[in-house]
C-alpha cells in the first residue's frame, strides 16, 4: 500500500481530507428525496463512507481491502437510490495507490463493474437525474476507467525510480570500494618495487662502501633518485592515476633486475596499440608482482620477458631460473598471484604458471583493438 497522504500531497499539493468538502455534494440529492426513510439512509450512507475514506488511511494490509470494499458497496447504493455517481471517484484514487498488482486489478475490476452496472440500472428505469446529469456521468465513467491505471502506473514508476536510485548509490559505493581496493594494490605494488631496489642498493653500497667508496656513493645516489621516484610516481598514482606503459614498465623492470644482480632478457615488441588503457596498466602491474617475486623469492640468475603480439590478444611471458613453484610457498599461495588473478581478470584476461627448472608465469590480455590480419 502506498502513502496516501504523501502521494496526494505530492501530487496535489494539497491533504486528502481536504477532498472530504466534496462529501457535501451527496445532501443535494438526498434533500430531492420526498420519503425521510430515504434521507435518513442517505445521511447514514455518507456518513458511514467518511468513515471508511478516513480509514482506509490509516490501516493496511487486508483491512485496506475491507474498507475499499465497503465504500464500492455504498457508491452502488448512493447510485441507485439517489443516482448519486460521484463517490466512485473517491475510489479511483484509493485503488490506483494499491501497491499489490493482484489487489489494485481485483478492486479495480470489480469497482468498474459495479460502477457500470449502476449506471446502466439508472438509465435502465430512466432516472431523471441520470438524464439531466448525463454528460457528468459519461466524463465520471471514463475517470473511473483511466484514473486508477493512471495512479497506479505512476506509483509504479516512481517506486522504480526509488528502487533504481538506490542501486545507483549501491553501485556508486562499490565502484568506491573497487577503487580503493585497486589504489591499495597498485600502492603496494608500486612502493614494493621501489622499496625492494632501494634495499638491494643499499646492502650493495654497504659492502662498497670499505672497497670501493667511489661505487658506494653512486649506488647511494642511485638509492637516492629511487625514493624521489618512488615519491613522484605515489603521487601521480593518487592524484592523476595515469595509466602505466608497458615499455616505461619494462625499462623500470631491467634497472631493478640489474640492480639485483639478475640478467635480463626481453624479446618482442614493447609497443602495443591494440590493449587499451586499462589493459595495458594491468598487464604492467602484473609484471611488475611477476618480478618483485622473482627479485624476492625465486634465487635466479636469469629473467627472460617476451611478449608476443596476436590478433586477438597480446602474451607476455616471465620465465626464470631459480628454485621454481615447488620450493616458493610465497608465490604458490601468496597474495601476490592472488591480486595479480583479480586483476588479470577484471580486463577478461588469464594467469597461467608452472613449474619446471624455474619459474614460468604466462600472462594473456585480450586486444580491445583486433589487428587486420594479412593475407
Amino acid at each position: 500500500m502506498q502513502s496516501w497522504r504523501t502521494n496526494l500531497h505530492k501530487t496535489t499539493g494539497l491533504s486528502p481530507f481536504v477532498w472530504a468538502v466534496l462529501f457535501i455534494l451527496p445532501f443535494y440529492f438526498i434533500t430531492r428525496s420526498s420519503s425521510k426513510l430515504h434521507t435518513a439512509a442517505g445521511i447514514a450512507l455518507i456518513v458511514l463512507f467518511f468513515i471508511s475514506y478516513v480509514l482506509v488511511f490509516f490501516t493496511k494490509g487486508w483491512k485496506v481491502y475491507v474498507w475499499a470494499g465497503v465504500q464500492i458497496a455504498i457508491s452502488m447504493t448512493m447510485t441507485v437510490l439517489f443516482g448519486f455517481v460521484y463517490f466512485s471517484l473517491f475510489l479511483t484514487f484509493i485503488i490506483g495507490n494499491i501497491a499489490s498488482r493482484r489487489g489494485f486489478f481485483t478492486l479495480y475490476v470489480i469497482h468498474l463493474i459495479s460502477t457500470i452496472l449502476t449506471i446502466e440500472y439508472g438509465f435502465f428505469v430512466k432516472n431523471p437525474i441520470f438524464i439531466n446529469q448525463l454528460p457528468f456521468v459519461v466524463l465520471c465513467l471514463i475517470m473511473v476507467i483511466l484514473l486508477p491505471i493512471l495512479n497506479y502506473n505512476r506509483n509504479k514508476n516512481e517506486s522504480l525510480q526509488v528502487q533504481l536510485n538506490d542501486a545507483n548509490k549501491r553501485i556508486a559505493e562499490l565502484v568506491k570500494l573497487e577503487e580503493r581496493q585497486r589504489i591499495a594494490r597498485d600502492l603496494h605494488d608500486t612502493l614494493g618495487q621501489k622499496l625492494s631496489l632501494i634495499s638491494l642498493k643499499s646492502d650493495l653500497a654497504q659492502k662498497l662502501m670499505l672497497k670501493k667508496p667511489h661505487a658506494s656513493q653512486h649506488e647511494m645516489k642511485e638509492v637516492s633518485q629511487t625514493a624521489r621516484t618512488a615519491l613522484k610516481e605515489v603521487r601521480e598514482l593518487v592524484t592523476k592515476m595515469r595509466g602505466a606503459k608497458l615499455p616505461e614498465e619494462i625499462d623500470r623492470i631491467k634497472q631493478i633486475l640489474k640492480a639485483a644482480q639478475i640478467e635480463s632478457i626481453v624479446e618482442g615488441n614493447t609497443e602495443s596499440h591494440t590493449l587499451s588503457t586499462m589493459s595495458e596498466s594491468v598487464l604492467c602491474m602484473c609484471l611488475k608482482e611477476a618480478v618483485n617475486n622473482v627479485v624476492k623469492h625465486s634465487q635466479a640468475t636469469i629473467c627472460q620477458i617476451t611478449i608476443v603480439h596476436r590478433p586477438t590478444d597480446l602474451l607476455l611471458m616471465i620465465d626464470d631460473d631459480g628454485i621454481g613453484l615447488t620450493s616458493n610457498a610465497f608465490f604458490n599461495r601468496g597474495s601476490g598471484i592472488q591480486g595479480m588473478k583479480e586483476r588479470i581478470e577484471f580486463v577478461n584476461g588469464s594467469v597461467e604458471w608452472g613449474a619446471g627448472p624455474g619459474t614460468s608465469l604466462l600472462l594473456r590480455v585480450p586486444n580491445t583493438h583486433p589487428r587486420e590480419r594479412a593475407y
